[in-house]
């Protein structure tokens, strides 16, 4: 099973936050496991315990074809000894997509259905349906987000968090940034950087927030004005900021949640949104799988794994 890991952080060092007398740490969520990587570890930990107790032999959820949930699960899945099903947004014959390679290798049952057909992955009558093709299972939501991911994203940010003024998390289905707002202290504030485009994730957070009795001690900002042209989108000035970060403090970043939330902070930095003394925390989510199956995708290449 998944068990409490130790966390590492990294300092960064760089003339700019001597000059601005801001402190930059990163949050290596992308080492606590070495298949399991990131927020996924906390958000997969107690919906598979949860599995276990209810008995199921296998679980179930939703992805796209370099979905870091898809590869994670399919790893946790197989640690935990449970049969694992991925239902794949479109096709999954590449035998070249590296994501869904790994993901077969670890046991995962892979099934690709049409972009219209996964639009119904939370409809009762087709998970139903699925049920009666594939043997009863327990279903992790697409993304992982649900309570008990909730649950094991709270537990991200320990006792040593405490003196950081400012937190910083990508948000995608919005499951870590809750789990942090959860668990922020009063003097700190938490940006989330969104990877999607529109304002409309900032009515989404709010109603997460409420569906789950989150009342966040500190205050909460999201931020939608970095996603590089939405979900899975990129440009130039991203890519050239991920290979920037990679060689001033050695750390990889993915274009996909990663860069957009350090690009992001790294912009509010030069901009003094942070005041002299702030002590700023970046969340890094891992993610970093998804690297190889970009560079195959766009012929761009990323710092790897």
């Amino acid at each position: 099973m998944l068990h409490p890991p130790h966390i590492p952080s990294t300092l960064l060092k760089h003339p700019l936050l001597d000059q601005l007398k801001v402190e930059l740490e990163v949050l290596r969520l992308d080492q606590v496991h070495p298949t399991v990587s990131g927020n996924k570890f906390f958000k997969l930990k107690y919906n598979l315990e949860e599995a276990l107790k209810q008995n199921h032999r296998q679980v179930l959820t939703f992805g796209g074809a370099y979905s870091n949930h898809i590869y994670a699960t399919a790893a946790a899945a197989k640690l935990a000894g449970l049969q694992s099903i991925g239902i794949i947004r479109g096709e999954v014959s590449d035998e070249n997509n590296p994501t869904l390679r790994s993901a077969k290798d670890a046991g995962m049952v892979l099934k690709g259905i049409s972009r219209e057909l996964y639009r119904s992955k939370t409809h009762p009558e087709y998970l139903e349906q699925l049920r009666q093709e594939l043997g009863e299972f327990y279903l992790i939501p697409e993304g992982g987000t649900n309570a008990l991911a909730i649950q094991g994203t709270t537990e991200i940010l320990s006792h040593a968090a405490a003196h950081f003024s400012h937190l910083a998390t990508p948000i995608g289905t919005g499951g870590t940034f809750a789990g942090l707002a959860n668990s922020i202290l009063p003097q700190q504030e938490l940006l989330g950087i969104s990877a999607l485009k529109g304002e409309g994730i900032q009515e989404e957070m709010k109603l997460l927030l409420q569906t789950h009795g989150i009342q966040p001690q500190g205050s909460v900002s999201i931020w939608t004005q970095y996603h590089h042209g939405g979900y899975a989108k990129w440009t130039s000035e991203l890519i050239e900021f991920i290979h920037w970060f990679w060689e001033s403090f050695g750390i990889p970043l993915d274009p996909i949640y990663t860069g957009k939330m350090a690009f992001a902070c790294w912009d509010l930095l030069q901009k003094k949104y942070f005041n002299p003394g702030s002590r700023v925390l970046l969340i890094h989510t891992g993610g970093l799988q998804g690297n190889l199956g970009f560079t195959q995708r766009t012929g761009i290449e990323l710092p790897s794994l």
